[in-house]
């Protein structure tokens, strides 16, 4: 059997990347990817804490399905976003972005 502490630091390592992803990052799609391991981070501390502190219940996992579910529409939505802003000023990268005020 694993042990919690394993499960921990495979989830602290995903979070920790995903911020130093979102923070290093220029390109809006390599920043999405950077937020969904944060949140798949926290889906795995989720699935963990439910199943080593209260193996009965499902309470954990019905929080990270519903995560999942929330990331997958913020997902959906960021696309269609980053879509529209190709289509303007032909670029993703972050420091464009500001000449969408004009």
């Amino acid at each position: 059997m694993i042990h919690m502490e394993y499960y921990l630091i495979v989830s602290a390592i995903m979070f920790f990347a995903g911020i130093y992803g979102f923070f290093t990052r220029r390109n809006t799609l390599a920043i999405l990817i950077s937020i969904e391991l944060i949140l798949n981070a926290t889906d795995i501390n989720f699935a963990v804490f439910n199943r080593f502190l209260f193996p009965g219940s499902f309470e954990g996992y019905f929080f990270a399905l519903f995560s999942i579910a929330i990331s997958a529409a913020e997902t959906a939505v960021a696309i269609a976003i980053m879509i529209n802003i190709y289509r303007n000023i032909r670029s993703i990268q972050v420091k464009r972005l500001d000449e969408l005020k004009w």
